[in-house]
């Protein structure tokens, strides 16, 4: 088996992330660049699959790895072990400090005051999403689609897929009507039945669907819809 420093430049991890980045990588990758080097026979990489392994395919499961267990692998000792362990630490600690810095979306009112200036005004139709995790707090928004002055797409599989991929715990969908009034139409109040029944297939929730309006907003949640 040949040594990493071996193998053509573009796959070696640490010139892979260099010239692609890091989103490039395999899980498998990212652990080699960490651990540096293998073991007789083994690479870097090889040892970061058997972690990989180890923690059963979960990289959940690999952050609560104590380092004795990741020391059961030949080619892993304390030192490695305690490395590992110390990036993992730092990964939680980053998505602590992201977490607390993400805005949590308590009521209609908040979501309004934050889409304002992206959904009033408009001469023609939007549909965007908010993405929440399960503390409610905002972890992604994007616009779904664009239309025109009556009506735009609200694809249903695409919200979904999107929400998933986001490891979303809630949703919250948004439209303008530029006509000005806020009531929700036959078609607003179906597909909105329809996306709540679709992610609730995930474990997704809808927690609320609001329409703008001149300088007035409808919210599905307040008024019990």
């Amino acid at each position: 088996m040949k040594a990493i420093k071996q193998w053509q430049a573009e796959e070696r991890p640490r010139e892979k992330m260099a010239t692609k980045g890091a989103d490039a990588l395999s899980n498998a990758e990212l652990l080699a660049i960490i651990l540096h080097t293998g073991d007789s026979g083994l690479t870097a990489v090889d040892l970061g699959r058997e972690l990989i392994d180890l923690a059963g395919g979960s990289l959940k499961d690999l952050a609560g790895m104590t380092a004795d267990k990741m020391t059961t692998i030949k080619g892993i000792g304390p030192a490695k072990a305690v490395t590992i362990a110390a990036a993992v630490e730092l990964g939680k600690r980053i998505a602590l400090d992201r977490c607390e810095e993400l805005p949590r979306i308590y009521s209609s009112k908040a979501v309004a005051d934050m889409m304002r200036p992206q959904m009033e005004g408009l001469l023609h139709e939007e549909c965007w999403v908010l993405y929440l995790n399960r503390a409610n707090r905002l972890i992604g928004k994007e616009r779904i689609s664009s239309g025109g002055v009556a009506s735009t797409v609200m694809d249903i599989k695409i919200i979904a897929k999107k929400a998933v991929e986001k490891l979303a715990g809630s949703i919250i969908l948004l439209h303008n009507h530029p006509s000005g009034t806020v009531v929700p139409s036959a078609e607003d109040k179906r597909q909105t039945t329809a996306l709540r029944k679709a992610v609730s297939l995930f474990d997704i929730d809808l927690m609320d669907h609001i329409i703008f309006g001149n300088s007035r907003y409808f919210s599905f949640c307040d008024e019990g819809i």
